[in-house]
């Protein structure tokens, strides 16, 4: 990265710094009573940018220029973006500046993914996660589809790193990194790291939710189906049988505070989606388009049989239940573990902070939303009581710890009419950057927790849902709003949706 700056008042020296800082010293000889005004333009260039950026900032005209230009810019962004909000200018003000942040972010993606701080902010070294494939895509494929794909794309660039990643781990197909750049694995920890398996079936998540507002074929055949292919490679060799079921043993799922568990609930419930899905393109593949599906068949080494094991082993995985406390069991043994000593003083929180990991993974308690994350991305596989149920059971045990957890908690309580809960969790996630609750906005804003606001305004509190049908919603305002109207893209043409109180 390489940055310059100007500066419209004369001084008497200024500088260009390298790096990602752009630092200005000078000085002026100013006059008692007289106003003095300075004009500062910063330009960032990445390092294969062809751009040189002191010779572009030299050419960039003056502020009223930039400022009409950016406003042209900011309404055709806000044409498919923006989200009204009537009753409550606070909530309007946070969501609003989470939409900004996610643009921002994602504006020039080509070949490069979405770090979990965007540009904002050192923190992760400009690293990316499951963030933008879990809470990221959904808002982009809604509004700005054309920046969705490249985030696809780019997930795609990755699988030959991932079938090295998946081969050194005597796994088949291929197994995205947890945390990267590159495509190499850049967690150092595995424990929280390369054992959150359900990676891949997130990076599935992400396609799917792409294709719910998208008609495009082409990025299906030719990026999608090999990346659920391999993917489901993955899940098949990772699991085994035992009396008729499928499992999944030392795996970590969302809850970065239980780790190296069996049969975690999200990473199975994802699992089963991941293997379905691909058996589900792979038949449509071969039936709209059998040469291509021949070739890639061929390419990919499909065996006989192999498709039809994903669907066998779909089938057969557990999601385990208690049936005493009527709740789905995180994992194994998760509802067995000691309690968590809720009198725990504010002050030692993030736990994460303050004690050792071998204290924490032995506490029954979450870093965040981890069965309840499950519900959110696949609210049809479970029904409507079990997943309060769930929610009245896990919500009070999780620490929020994490800043992806308040907007999914909130988003999940609005659809099973936990209001109170839903409200409380929307506040702290829409303030979160704004009134740095975290202590840490310097460090740049969190992106994840940014798309999360937008998401639990949209699936949460307007019940937004789209089939091959269309839209449909079902609302559940929050007290004071008396409407909300989202502008989103559907199948490339702008859409409206409003929902009112009644």
């Amino acid at each position: 990265m390489a940055s310059t700056v100007r500066c419209s008042l004369a001084t008497s020296g200024w500088s260009i710094a390298d790096g990602d800082r752009a630092v200005l010293n000078g000085s002026v000889d100013a006059k008692p009573g007289k106003r003095y005004s300075a004009e500062v333009v910063v330009a960032y260039r990445r390092d294969d940018d062809t751009i040189d950026a002191a010779a572009y900032v030299e050419q960039i005209g003056e502020f009223e220029t930039l400022a009409a230009d950016q406003r042209v810019d900011l309404d055709s962004l806000w044409a498919t973006s923006d989200v009204t909000i009537e009753g409550d200018p606070i909530a309007q003000q946070a969501v609003r500046f989470a939409i900004l942040q996610l643009i921002w972010a994602s504006a020039s993606l080509a070949g490069y993914g979405v770090p979990a701080r965007g540009l904002s902010g050192r923190t992760y070294e400009g690293h990316h996660f499951w963030d933008s494939d879990v809470f990221l895509l959904p808002f982009l494929a809604a509004t700005h589809p054309e920046v969705a794909r490249e985030l696809i794309r780019y997930r795609s660039s990755m699988l030959p790193k991932a079938r090295e990643r998946a081969a050194d781990l005597a796994l088949d197909g291929a197994l995205f990194p947890w945390r990267t750049i590159t495509g190499d694995e850049a967690s150092s920890f595995f424990e929280a790291g390369t054992a959150q398996f359900h990676i891949d079936a997130d990076v599935i998540q992400g396609l799917r939710a792409y294709l719910e507002w998208n008609v495009d074929d082409e990025t299906l055949w030719n990026l999608g189906v090999e990346l659920a292919v391999e993917t489901a490679r993955m899940w098949a060799s990772l699991g085994f049988w035992d009396k008729g079921s499928f499992h999944f043993h030392g795996v970590t799922g969302p809850d970065e505070y239980t780790v190296l568990v069996n049969d975690n609930a999200y990473t199975n419930q994802m699992a089963r989606m991941n293997l379905r899905f691909a058996a589900e393109v792979v038949a449509r593949m071969g039936s709209e388009r059998p040469a291509e599906w021949e070739s890639l068949a061929r390419a990919l080494n499909i065996i006989d049989g192999e498709i039809q094991a994903w669907t066998r082993i779909a089938g057969a995985i557990v999601v385990l239940r208690d049936d005493e406390l009527g709740v789905t069991a995180q994992d194994a043994t998760f509802l067995s573990l000691e309690p968590w000593d809720w009198s725990t003083p504010r002050h030692k929180y993030p736990l994460l902070l303050h004690y050792h990991p071998l204290v924490l993974y032995r506490r029954r308690m979450l870093k965040q939303a981890d069965v309840v994350m499950g519900h959110f991305l696949l609210p049809e596989d479970t029904p409507l009581a079990q997943r309060r149920a769930d929610f009245d059971y896990y919500d009070p045990i999780t620490t929020g710890d994490s800043s992806l957890s308040p907007a999914i908690q909130s988003a999940v309580a609005a659809q099973v009419g936990r209001n109170e809960a839903a409200w409380r969790h929307f506040q702290h996630a829409a303030t979160l950057d704004l009134m740095n609750l975290a202590k840490s906005t310097p460090s740049g804003i969190h992106l994840a927790g940014a798309a999360g606001v937008w998401l639990a305004v949209t699936r949460g509190f307007v019940g937004l849902k789209v089939d091959e049908s269309g839209v449909t919603t079902d609302p559940n305002l929050p007290e004071g709003w008396t409407s909300v109207t989202l502008n989103l893209k559907l199948r490339g043409e702008p859409v409206r949706v409003r929902v009112e109180r009644e």
